[in-house]
């Protein structure tokens, strides 16, 4: 128990000392399958060579300049985006909630309107503005009152989300698929409806792809997957393959709002960081790399309910590309504890969901042991049918 630090996380009996691939090493020794990537981060895997490379090639260059200087390395970090997104516009920042709160405050202004409409068991972020967009009351929990202008209609519910989207909606938010959720993907009508009643109504569509961006559904972004045309994406979490970098992404006729003081960040787009990130959107744009993740994808999912299917209290297998839910009919923390004492480290999405969100760079044969020991740590903990 540290004496010094807020209690916010439920931490782990583990402490970090290193990792290397989808290898994570405790202090005491212990070697662990990563199943989590760092809640989605690492993406590329542990110590990539090539991303430690250009990290710490700037790093005996200069770290942090200011955004008054021009940065050549924002500008081509930038390019790669857009090239990859379809997108206009970078503005980059520290984190996801951080892009989120730029994408409120760029579509408030850019429509003159107030409303946003999010989705009930969405998570966008834990500050003010990113955290009134999530649709969760225990993350609300506390915080009253929360800024205005916010309101939820159920995921998946395209009649619902039609009658909430209106002339006075500013934007619409949403995951494609709900990570801390549940890991809960968007059905195609519900999503194509979203798209289709923002553009008709005159607001923007902010897609969220902190979790599922960056080839995690094995697409550079998950939108990519159902043809969807957002106004606005932002993007975390792998980006950096696990270096703090955000960024939010807008169509060319937004730039006009976020001019000269309408927005900023002291460290976003910092040297460092852009050096991560272009390094890792290189290593992303390797030949063959996003096939492999779907060619893991269906080796995982069949594996799953392969294995999961004499299962009593696992009800379904879910997701896409290396996002994967296992959703169980009881708690999954002790399943988890489990996995952990046989050397598999892996989440939850809420209570009774099993998240895996292993690096894109994972052998097979690893990927595989890791999920035999879910497995196993899902049937030592729970009854299964004879």
């Amino acid at each position: 128990m540290s004496k010094h630090l807020f209690p916010t996380y439920k931490r782990w009996d583990l402490t970090f000392d290193s990792a290397h691939g989808s290898e994570i090493t405790t202090t005491d020794g212990r070697k662990f399958i990563d199943l989590m990537s760092g809640i989605g981060t690492v993406n590329m895997g542990h110590n990539h060579p090539e991303i430690v490379e250009a990290v710490e090639k700037q790093l005996h260059r200069g770290w942090h300049g200011s955004n008054f200087f021009q940065y050549d390395q924002q500008e081509q970090v930038a390019a790669l985006l857009a090239d990859a997104s379809g997108l206009d516009r970078v503005f980059f920042a520290n984190s996801g909630t951080e892009a989120n709160e730029a994408a409120i405050k760029l579509a408030r202004k850019a429509t003159g309107r107030e409303e946003i409409v999010s989705f009930t068991q969405s998570f966008h972020g834990r500050t003010y503005g990113s955290m009134a967009a999530t649709g969760q009351a225990k993350i609300h929990e506390g915080y009253a009152p929360l800024p205005a202008g916010f309101t939820y209609a159920p995921y998946n519910d395209a009649e619902q989300a039609e009658k909430k989207i209106t002339s006075d909606t500013a934007a619409v938010i949403v995951e494609t698929i709900q990570g801390e959720g549940g890991v809960v993907p968007g059905e195609q009508a519900f999503l194509d409806k979203v798209n289709e009643v923002a553009n008709a109504r005159g607001a923007l569509l902010i897609i969220d792809e902190v979790q599922t961006g960056i080839g995690r559904t094995g697409e550079p972004f998950s939108y990519q997957k159902y043809g969807l045309r957002p106004d606005i994406v932002t993007v975390a979490k792998g980006l950096g393959n696990g270096f703090p970098v955000a960024a939010m992404m807008g169509r060319e006729d937004l730039q006009s709002y976020f001019g000269p003081g309408s927005h900023g960040t002291t460290l976003g787009g910092n040297p460092l960081a852009m050096a991560a990130v272009q390094a890792t959107l290189n290593v992303l744009n390797t030949p063959g790399l996003l096939s492999e993740v779907e060619d893991k994808s269906k080796h995982v999912f069949q594996h799953l309910q392969k294995q999961c299917e004499a299962s009593d209290i696992v009800t379904e297998v879910r997701g896409a590309g290396l996002m994967i839910g296992i959703a169980c009919e009881q708690p999954v923390a002790p399943i988890l504890t489990k996995m952990q004492e046989k050397g598999v480290v892996a989440l939850p999405a809420g209570e009774k969901v099993i998240r895996l969100l292993p690096p894109l760079t994972i052998s097979e044969e690893r990927l595989t042991q890791g999920l035999d020991i879910v497995t196993e740590a899902i049937k030592e903990t729970a009854k299964t049918k004879a």
